[in-house]
């Protein structure tokens, strides 16, 4: 076991842990801490607390110190050079004419390095760019390309839901996404019904899969012939959430409406299956 405190130096970023060196920090405190990227200044997210070894990812690197109000001073300094660095960045890359979308900037808290992160539709030659860059800024550049989805979860914005982005509000790291979860979850597969905001499959597909893979283990699919209280038939329409299905019976005479059963009071005789149409898949796949 090991003490170490939880820090975040995004928002809603990734957790890392620190050695606190037997310093007593709460939820909220700033500290300045030494990190791959050199020194950072984040906020503490999980206090003090005992984890076990297998947990941490050695060398746990060492507090330096919690932030004093030159630091958060120079924290708000960092923000409004970031705002100005903004601006240039994007008069610059227009200058260029370089086919690319700047999202943010970043200070590093030792204003040994800027970051500017961006999107593009694929591979941009930036070296030019960098180099003029470099030129105003006097300190080291780095050009970071993201996806669509970094840009959603930097930038917030509200969901279809009417609440604010998941990715921006609470989610760490995101969670991997598929078009086979939304057919499982009987949802349309219109585009605009499964995609969020940024373009990609909703994250919130994946809330509720292992409830519906569980219901899926004991509902009979469509297709299922099953055993029911009035005959055998052919299942035709279910719901998960309710327990329904329809069913066509073998006995019904044609053009009789399928019968209602609750899945407690059938039994599968043959199941079904979940039917993914290859077309589908690759007409859907940029979605993932």
């Amino acid at each position: 076991m090991a003490e170490v405190i939880g820090v975040r130096f995004k928002e809603v970023g990734k957790i890392y842990y620190f050695d606190p060196k037997g310093i007593e920090l709460n939820s909220g405190d700033y500290v300045i801490v030494e990190t791959a990227r050199g020194i950072e200044c984040g906020i503490v997210a999980i206090p003090n607390k005992e984890v076990p070894d297998d947990e941490i990812v050695r060398p746990l690197k060492p507090l330096i110190r919690k932030a004093n109000d030159n630091d958060i001073g120079h924290i708000e300094e960092n923000k409004k050079r970031e705002r100005e660095a903004f601006k240039i960045c994007e008069k610059k890359i227009a200058e260029h004419g370089l086919g690319m979308h700047l999202v943010d900037v970043e200070y590093t808290f030792d204003n040994n390095k800027i970051l500017f992160y961006f999107t593009a539709d694929g591979r941009v030659d930036f070296r030019a760019l960098v180099k003029d860059l470099a030129g105003v800024f006097r300190t080291r550049i780095e050009l970071r390309q993201i996806g669509v989805r970094d840009e959603a979860k930097m930038l917030g914005g509200l969901g279809v839901c009417g609440r604010p982005f998941c990715c921006h509000s609470f989610m760490g790291d995101f969670q991997p996404v598929s078009i086979k979860m939304a057919k499982e979850q009987g949802l349309s597969l219109s585009p605009v019904k499964i995609s969020g905001t940024c373009g990609r499959l909703m994250c919130c597909l994946k809330y509720e899969q292992e409830a519906y893979s569980d219901l899926l283990k004991h509902t009979p699919k469509v297709g299922a012939i099953v055993k029911t209280p009035d005959g055998k038939g052919l299942v035709v329409e279910n719901n998960l959430i309710s327990g329904t299905l329809k069913v066509k019976l073998d006995s019904a005479p044609e053009g009789v409406a399928p019968a209602a059963f609750n899945v407690k009071d059938v039994r599968i005789l043959k199941d079904g299956y979940i039917k993914m149409d290859k077309k589908e898949l690759e007409d859907l796949k940029h979605l993932e």
